[in-house]
């Protein structure tokens, strides 16, 4: 069986099949373990593994562990949709604190070294200041927000007791596809706003009637009044957790770094981007807010570029649209 030393878990979704191919790019042997409840084994190099199984399996994942001598993890398996959990919180708790438990059990017991940790800017809740630096209030004001909370908490008592050492990767909003096309964002149902706007896009450019794109919250405290987030293209994302686990496993001190542009965009500045990127003019409607969501989240990235030499390259809102777009029109 081949030897892998790093293991995706969730590999085979956004974020995490993303880091699978920059891997595979690079020649590094890797092994994927994914429910493929949401991800999609297609978008992966036919030639890397996948072990199908449940993160809060720790049994399966020691096994997984073993035998591929994994030394390494890029956790990315998780729940992360906001409403839902906010509908659902013990889901939320359950895979994603509870596997993450699982996963740092069956490490410590396998001698993985490092854990790199797809974290989330939702830790902060309503942040007290703009950029959010690393040492920022964590009050998480969603399920989904405090299950990552709770996660990163996990890690830091395992290693304390002797596990493997880890990152935590905070996130801010991820977008853009692979820019040769082998992966992007497919989910289903959609509930993020570069892909809805555009298939609203694709259907105009194929002369279908279209609904407005709806935007949660036209009352928030900001610029234009919609809400303003940090987004950072996935290839960034995936460069960031190779860099993660080269820190790690060279001697590199457990703690969480915010992965994003320190940039807001507006949901109304996305939409004027998207009409220059696809050339269409695509309508929209202000809806009521969703719970849970903050106005304002923006990263403070420094710490990043001091500790990994990491910055994002590909971020720009252009290069993420034009990227999706290309995705989205794949077919």
């Amino acid at each position: 069986m081949m030897r892998a030393h790093i293991c995706v878990t969730g590999g085979a979704g956004y974020v995490g099949s993303q880091t699978v191919w920059a891997l595979h790019d690079r020649q590094m042997p890797v092994v994927v373990y994914d429910d493929l409840s949401t991800g999609h084994r297609e978008f992966l190099p036919p030639s890397v593994p996948v072990i199908i199984g449940d993160v809060r399996n720790g049994k399966a994942l020691g096994r997984c562990f073993e035998d591929f001598g994994v030394k390494a993890v890029i956790h990315c398996a998780a729940l992360a949709l906001v409403a839902e959990s906010m509908a659902h919180p013990g889901r939320y708790w359950s895979v994603n604190v509870g596997g993450t438990a699982e996963l740092a059990g069956a490490a410590a017991a396998n001698g993985v070294k490092a854990i790199v940790f797809s974290s989330s800017a939702a830790v902060y809740g309503e942040p007290a200041q703009i950029p959010i630096p690393e040492q920022a209030p964590r009050v998480p004001i969603n399920p989904y927000g405090r299950s990552k909370l709770a996660a990163e908490q996990v890690l830091a008592d395992a290693c304390a007791a002797g596990g493997a050492k880890w990152l935590a990767f905070r996130y801010f909003n991820a977008g853009g596809a692979d820019s040769k096309g082998r992966t992007g964002e497919a989910h289903e149902p959609e509930s993020h706003i570069i892909p809805n706007v555009l298939k609203v896009a694709q259907a105009m450019a194929s002369g279908q009637n279209v609904e407005p794109v709806q935007c949660f919250g036209g009352d928030y405290p900001t610029t234009d009044g919609t809400c303003v987030r940090d987004y950072i293209h996935t290839m960034d994302l995936a460069e960031a957790h190779l860099r993660g686990v080269e820190y790690l496993m060279a001697g590199g001190e457990s703690r969480a770094f915010n992965l994003g542009t320190g940039q807001g965009v507006s949901l109304r500045e996305i939409i004027r981007a998207a009409r220059q990127v696809t050339g269409q003019q695509i309508p929209y409607k202000i809806a009521a807010r969703r719970p849970g969501d903050p106005a304002t989240l923006v990263a403070d990235a420094d710490q990043a570029w001091q500790s990994l030499g990491w910055r994002a390259r590909y971020s720009a809102m252009p290069n993420i649209l034009g990227t999706a777009w290309a995705w989205s029109r794949r077919a």
